[in-house]
């Protein structure tokens, strides 16, 4: 894993930035997507923090200007996904959690191609609304 920029910032640090939208786009990586869960999860749970994330990542990308960037499965499945190994983790830090689990920045898209076939993920349907896996349900985790 290369280190990345923001790891230089605290949590509370890097979700400021985050959410007053000053965080440059490009530190904003496949990492900071995941930092930007473990810090809303840890914070008010999963449930909350899946409406509060959509809110800010689309905050973030009509910011800079990349609106079309934004796939709300895809980002809900990042948090899924998150909190199952967060269940798992004896981490106390994001940084901890991310080498605990090292897929999650080596292979991501393995895991989700775990849950849904690659058609569904490529959809528009997928991009602008919530799709269900049609292979393996985020309740049945085997991950």
């Amino acid at each position: 894993m290369t280190m990345e920029k923001h790891f230089g910032l605290t949590d509370q640090e890097f979700l400021d930035q985050f959410m007053s939208c000053t965080l440059r786009p490009a530190d904003f990586t496949h990492i900071g997507h995941l930092r930007l869960v473990w810090i809303n999860i840890k914070m008010s749970g999963t449930e909350v923090a899946i409406n509060e994330i959509q809110k800010q990542i689309k905050r973030f990308v009509e910011a800079a200007g990349a609106t079309d960037k934004y796939h709300t499965t895809l980002t809900v499945a990042a948090i899924k996904t998150v909190d199952h190994f967060m269940a798992k983790s004896n981490s106390d830090t994001f940084m901890k959690f991310i080498i605990e689990f090292p897929i999650l920045s080596s292979d991501f898209k393995g895991l989700l191609d775990q849950h849904y076939s690659s058609d569904i993920l490529a959809s528009n349907l997928a991009k602008y609304q919530y799709v269900t896996p049609d292979l393996l349900s985020f309740k049945e985790e085997q991950l």
